[in-house]
């Protein structure tokens, strides 16, 4: 827009011959070229001298949006607080309003303004119950960033209530009720069904909820579908990727190259990659970053940039103008992951590794990383990408820092005496399950304490009133509060030995207990997150501490607990191995990574790059519906394949499914059918 046009504007601004219609569009147009200064002027200029005009308050709207864009959040506020005090019941003043003040830090006044709207919306009709549903879903997020759960799963439930079918906010509702512990996870109400819900789940909640790895596998095919679905703009050829002839460009995409949990075990990967074979790009896409951890990643990479602002196609043009070959996903389905980017193809291969314990099961990840406990031959029927494998698929942080503090158990609030068995896994990843079983174990050794991480007051106040009714006293049951990292993992010395949860087991915190000299003891299930500290425990050469099923668990935590000259002798043994065990040999598993990323380029060199099978997988999520996972262990059924099996076989002889590479191969199929009482429908021949 030229600068006659937008003069012309400002005076019939002036004037107040600019009607609404034409500020809006005038704005519109100003915005579209650019010119966010020229806006800011043509509404500044027209409320100015509009002030009673009917439709002010609409203005004053549109104006504040401007303003929050561009970080003028003060003004921004007075507008909608001006605004509403020319049309209360304009209900998209409230959302907006309330957001500008959780941006202000006024997390409290933003639920009071949200709360306001909500009480406004008693009439019943499509507009109120959107503007409701939207009012809730907000308090909800802001109170879950705060640890509100109990308040934030309120509003979740209300706002399900009213619009059953919304699955984000059914998959917070869940991510909210495991937090605190509340079992069963899963409650319908006459609104919400069971399905609803269950279809609701995460895929990284989904594996804190249930073994349950074929059901695991539909849901992230269901949600890759619905949540990432089709990328919006091209998909990109490789033209730079496919003429480099040298070292591998390798691209490493993550929201967590900073103080994480993730960004700890991958912090020597980059300065031990070996340049000769490989050149390090790092896409950062997390908060904005800082600190020693952030600016050491930048400095041990070749290339770094930060996409967290640049939309997805533009960051995936990137990549590709980069010439990556292989791009390395390290967060899948986690909460900043850019799986949408990843959809646009932006390099040859693609692999799935470290952040997201499992399997994408989408058309783009090829490979995932894993190794030969976490994914046993018989088990890459439980994923969609070509499984390859690491001496031990996790990377270990050598350098961490343990704090000097040598605690004592009054400090921290632990009995003199006594074995005390601890976990230090998010309260997310407790179930009922796990508990029990952990309540027997502390009943089979007198005098044992049970050491958690604490979780929020209800939360902790829950376990300990379960565990009262199951007979033990609460006190028995500790919390061990928020530390710095450094003196978190110097605290870890005062436990005997680690019990690890399930189905979503220890990860990075059964390695900071190994590094410690913690044993830890583990039950190995079906699914990706159930086995990795297996993994971790057989790497730093305690094989003997995994389990493979519930009895054995809490039987062996018992014979342990008993016998203090076993445990000594576990932690002798890993402090002996700790810096030559296989788990903290972070250069071997950087060549063995080089290595696995070679092999992946000559497949695509020679046409060989794998295709995921994603047949049937939307029947294997509509049979993991029906399954009931609460009420009995999943990880406990011997006939898991089985019973998954017939209810796949009576879908077939109903509807015939298409083979696939999982339990529909074609020699099943008519094996089935033959043995059936129920033949399939037959199609006739072309």
């Amino acid at each position: 827009m030229n600068n006659e046009v937008l003069g012309r504007a400002l005076s019939q601004a002036v004037e107040r011959t600019l009607s609404v219609t034409d500020l809006i569009r005038v704005a519109d147009q100003l915005k579209l070229g650019g010119q966010v200064g020229a806006v800011d002027a043509i509404y500044s200029v027209w409320i100015q001298h509009n002030g009673d005009n009917s439709l002010l308050y609409a203005v004053l709207f549109n104006y504040a949006v401007i303003l929050s864009d561009a970080g003028k959040l003060t003004v921004a506020k007075e507008c909608l607080e001006r605004a509403i005090q020319l049309n209360a019941e304009f209900m998209p003043l409230y959302i907006n309003l309330g957001r500008v003040l959780e941006r202000l830090g006024g997390i409290g006044d933003a639920v009071a303004c949200w709360s306001k709207a909500v009480e406004k919306l008693a009439a019943v009709n499509g507009a109120a119950v959107h503007h409701k549903t939207t009012a809730l879903n907000q308090m909800a997020r802001t109170l879950e960033a705060v640890t509100k759960d109990e308040l934030a799963e309120e509003m979740l439930r209300q706002s399900l209530d009213l619009v059953p079918g919304q699955k984000e906010v059914a998959q917070h509702f869940l991510a909210a009720r495991q937090r605190q512990c509340k079992w069963p996870v899963i409650e319908p109400t006459d609104r919400v069904s069971t399905r609803q819900l269950l279809a609701g789940l995460s895929p990284l909640s989904v594996a804190a909820h249930t073994d349950d790895p074929l059901f695991q596998l539909g849901l992230a095919h269901a949600y890759n579908k619905s949540d990432v679905g089709r990328p919006r703009g091209v998909m990109f050829d490789w033209p730079a990727a496919v003429a480099h002839d040298g070292p591998l460009k390798v691209g490493y995409l993550s929201s967590d190259l900073r103080e994480h949990a993730v960004g700890h075990l991958v912090s020597e990967i980059f300065a031990l990659h070996d340049r000769a074979k490989v050149e390090v790009f790092a896409y950062y896409s997390g908060p904005p970053g800082s600190g020693p951890m952030h600016d050491h990643f930048k400095a041990t990479c070749d290339h770094w940039h930060d996409i967290t602002q640049v939309d997805d196609e533009t960051a995936a043009r990137r990549m590709a103008e980069d010439g990556i070959q292989i791009l390395i996903d390290l967060n899948g389905y986690t909460r900043e992951g850019r799986t949408k980017l990843i959809a646009h193809r932006p390099a040859p291969v693609i692999v799935n590794w470290l952040g997201y314990p499992g399997t994408t099961a989408s058309p783009y990840h090829h490979y995932v990383i894993a190794d030969d406990f976490i994914i046993p031959p018989d088990h890459e029927l439980y994923y969609s990408e070509q499984v390859l494998r690491l001496p031990c698929y996790q990377p270990n942080n050598r350098h961490r820092i343990v704090a000097d503090k040598a605690f004592t158990r009054a400090e921290l609030g632990l009995p003199e005496t006594g074995v005390v068995f601890c976990c230090f896994n998010g309260t997310h990843k407790i179930t009922r399950f796990t508990f029990d079983r952990w309540l027997k174990i502390i009943e089979g050794v007198p005098g044992s304490v049970l050491w958690l991480l604490t979780g929020s007051e209800a939360t902790n106040a829950r376990l300990k009133d379960y565990a009262a009714a199951k007979g033990i006293d609460p006190e028995r049951v500790v919390f061990a509060g928020k530390m710095k990292n450094a003196e978190h993992l110097a605290r870890y010395r005062q436990a005997d030995l680690f019990l690890d949860t399930t189905p979503y087991g220890a990860h990075t915190t059964c390695s900071d207990a190994l590094w410690v000299g913690v044993p830890v003891l583990t039950y190995a299930g079906r699914s990706f997150a159930s086995r990795v500290c297996g993994s971790l425990v057989a790497s730093a050469g305690l094989p003997e501490l995994i389990t493979t099923d519930a009895e054995a668990f809490v039987a062996t935590a018992i014979a342990l607990g008993r016998d203090p000259d076993r445990l000594a002798g576990l932690r002798a043994k890993l402090a002996a191995g700790r810096d030559s065990c296989v788990l903290f040999d972070t250069p071997l598993l950087v060549r063995e990574l080089e290595r696995l990323y070679g092999d992946m380029w000559r497949a695509f060199r020679e046409d060989r790059l794998p295709v995921p099978d994603l047949a049937n997988l939307d029947e294997y999520f509509d049979v993991g519906l029906e399954l009931e996972h609460e009420a009995i262990e999943m990880q406990t059924r011997a006939d898991y394949l089985d019973l998954w099996r017939q209810a796949l076989d009576l879908r077939d002889r109903f509807r015939p499914l298409a083979p696939d590479s999982r339990l529909m191969t074609r020699d099943r199929q008519a094996a089935s059918a033959a043995a059936g009482a129920v033949p399939r429908l037959q199609r006739k021949k072309a």
